[in-house]
């Protein structure tokens, strides 16, 4: 019977850290302005890389969060396969050649909830657990490991 306790406290510690492991394994999505339509990765990269200023005639009107955000890190490894280095390196260069600026950025998900509510055309990024009802979710990051299809 000395295994018992263990079997005890196995199943408390699962139960405790179950919540957890969902929220650590929360998908990265991009939100739209309420009509938006759905928009695969590729085309959320080549906005948010500046190539794609427009979608069916409306100016699109990205915005990022800031650089120290974790989950702006999320965002730029699942929809631009890019690390903050590279992704201010190649705004830089675009810049500097008149090609644009970066996206503004907002502070907080709940301004990027405010943007794309408020501005047609907008889109930002938020952790998918967040998205609040009545939001429109355009797309969605990489399937986290182990997560679901």
């Amino acid at each position: 019977m000395p295994h018992k306790p263990h079997l005890l406290l196995t199943a408390l510690l699962c139960a405790a850290l179950g919540p957890l492991a969902s929220v650590a394994q929360a998908g990265v999505v991009v939100v739209g302005h309420p009509g938006m339509r759905k928009l695969d990765v590729a085309t959320v990269e080549r906005i948010y890389s500046g190539k794609v200023v427009e979608l069916d005639g409306q100016p699109v009107v990205p915005v990022n969060l800031p650089p120290q955000s974790p989950l702006r890190q999320r965002f730029l490894k699942d929809f631009m396969q890019r690390d903050e280095p590279s992704y201010l390196a190649y705004w830089t260069v675009r810049r500097y050649v008149g090609k644009g600026a970066p996206p503004k950025e907002v502070g907080s998900t709940s301004e990027v909830v405010m943007h794309v509510l408020h501005n047609p055309g907008a889109i930002g990024y938020m952790e998918e657990s967040d998205v609040p009802p009545g939001v429109n979710v355009v797309a969605r990051g990489a399937k986290p490991a182990g997560g679901a299809p």
